[in-house]
């Protein structure tokens, strides 16, 4: 079983929910950008056939932008319903827990895009888990910088739509689960990214 798959197995059911059917001014988050405000509902003609879609709009301040998805297809597409407030502990306490990296860049790069195209926030962790003990070790290329930026800026921001804590706080909250994990005197069997 892949780790993305074993991770929505081990996921809470409010992650998994099977009709994804949003309204106007609720959160939803897009895969690979975050959460995003719900602005409307609108039908658009497409090759001569009436197509319903969602505007969505991106709520991270540094990635700000709009985006339309075809009603049918935004589940297929990955859009999911935001954590609830309930589901933030198991998260960071999903973070707690050791993850290895697989050994090289390219097979990391590789993991690390399954990871965020499945959409999980306990995939963002994992990724945000393996790079911080990984640059803990050695230097990060750019790429690796980037993808952990990204990956922890994706979990700060949704905990922090989803708590209404300032992002600061959220960020810190991610920053303590981190520590925890390293201040343990006896880790976890480590999980294996890809396996």
């Amino acid at each position: 079983m892949s780790m993305p798959e074993l991770n929505k197995s081990l996921a809470p059911a409010g992650l998994n929910r099977n009709a994804l059917s949003l309204k106007v001014g609720e959160k939803a988050v897009y895969p690979g950008l975050g959460p995003c405000r719900l602005g409307s509902i609108e039908q658009r003609v497409v090759n001569e056939r009436t197509v319903m879609f969602y505007h969505l709009i991106v709520l991270d301040d540094d990635r700000a932008g709009e985006l339309f998805i075809p009603v049918e297809k935004a589940e297929a597409i990955g859009v999911r319903s935001m954590m609830e407030t309930s589901e933030i502990p198991r998260l960071l306490a999903h973070l707690k827990k050791t993850v290895k990296s697989a050994g090289t860049w390219k097979q990391r790069a590789l993991e690390n895009l399954k990871l965020f195209n499945s959409g999980s926030p306990f995939d963002l962790a994992d990724i945000v888990a393996s790079l911080t003990d990984l640059r803990c070790a050695r230097s990060l290329t750019q790429g690796e910088l980037r993808t952990l930026e990204k990956a922890r800026r994706m979990l700060v921001c949704e905990i922090s739509e989803v708590t209404g804590e300032e992002r600061a706080a959220a960020d810190e909250h991610i920053g303590q689960a981190l520590a925890q994990r390293k201040d343990r005197e006896e880790p976890d069997e480590p999980a294996v990214l890809g396996s």
